[in-house]
């Protein structure tokens, strides 16, 4: 026996990878571009009030998980800046020379060169766009799955109204054609078990 309403379409579910993808997404450009505007506040400070020094090579980058390292003096106080760009022939015990700022001597970076961490903000420049666009590829995909659905959603019910509507119109159910059903009920309301 059909039901009496019309069989509902099967929505298509939008996967939780999309939402997913979109905070992620977002959260990378969000984390990127406070990178890069922290080595250009630091390029900025350094910049305003520079101060020369002589640092010392203490450690060099020995693979994924290690990271230069450079001590140098500022105001009388040892100090140690690390993951600054090095020339490529460094060694550890060779001098270099640092510019660091007069109002704050943490930021540091190597004379000559614009940020602390060139690295950085070339991974800012890029990273940033890219999770941008998928950010809103992502937005877009969900905005257009909700917009569908809503119009699903507002089809079905004037789907169901205009059954309801042509049924009662004609005084039964319109599957039956105006006959009674002669399926009887057993005694009790239940099927039998088998």
């Amino acid at each position: 026996m059909r039901s009496a309403t019309a069989p509902r379409p099967r929505s298509a579910r939008l996967g939780r990878g999309w939402y997913l993808a979109a905070v992620l997404s977002a959260v990378l450009a969000l984390g990127m571009c406070l990178l890069g505007w922290r080595q250009a506040d630091q390029a900025d400070r350094i910049g305003a009030d520079p101060v020369r020094v002589q640092g010392t090579i203490t450690q060099l980058p020995a693979g994924s998980a290690t990271y230069s390292s450079i001590s140098y003096r500022a105001d009388g106080r040892p100090l140690t800046a690390t993951d600054l760009w090095l020339p490529e022939h460094a060694r550890a015990g060779d001098p270099i020379c640092l510019e660091y700022a007069a109002a704050d001597p943490g930021a540091v970076r190597v004379c000559g060169k614009r940020y602390p961490q060139p690295a950085g903000v070339g991974l800012a420049r890029t990273s940033v766009p890219i999770a941008l666009v998928l950010f809103a590829l992502c937005a877009a995909r969900i905005w257009r799955h909700h917009r569908a659905r809503a119009a699903t959603r507002t089809t079905r019910i004037r789907t169901t109204v205009a059954f309801a509507t042509e049924s009662f119109g004609e005084g039964m159910p319109a599957l039956t054609h105006g006959k009674r059903s002669r399926r009887r009920r057993k005694p009790g309301g239940r099927r039998a078990l088998r």
